[in-house]
């Protein structure tokens, strides 16, 4: 994990199976947002807060917005790196940006981010909680 001036930031490694990819052998285009669920998913558990725990407490972070630009194909057996960046200057909710490329760093495949809000267990949209803004605050200092 990294961390520079608003942003934090964590790597994951995957390799695409035969279940990812269509029949040409190209990663299917909505597996990204897959691959982008499990790269915030080990941010935050990497933070030391893992998403089980955010739900435990009554709160939930759907997403509100998804932006995914594809760049060049991922294909089977293939070896990615999912990088996920939370935004800390992002105040309305939480946003994470991520990179998902090949191993080695050569080939950019997607970029992308996804915005989130904190509802309640009723659905109401509420502030981050002070247990996320401590958390934040610990990754950046």
């Amino acid at each position: 994990m990294s961390t520079e001036s608003n942003r934090i930031c964590h790597r994951t490694t995957y390799r695409v199976i035969y279940g990812d990819t269509d029949t040409m052998g190209i990663v299917y285009h909505a597996n990204y947002l897959r691959w982008f669920e499990m790269g915030r998913t080990e941010l935050f558990r990497h933070l030391g807060l893992p998403y089980r725990e955010i739900e435990a407490r009554g709160l939930m972070l759907p997403v509100s917005e998804v932006n995914c630009k594809y760049l060049t194909p991922a294909r089977y057996d293939d070896i990615l790196v999912i990088e996920a960046t939370l935004n800390t200057a992002f105040r309305a909710g939480m946003q994470f940006d991520y990179t998902i490329t090949s191993e080695d760093g050569s080939v950019t495949h997607t970029t992308g981010y996804t915005r989130h809000a904190f509802v309640n267990g009723q659905g109401k949209v509420v502030r981050p909680p002070d247990f996320i803004r401590e958390m934040i605050k610990r990754a950046e200092g």
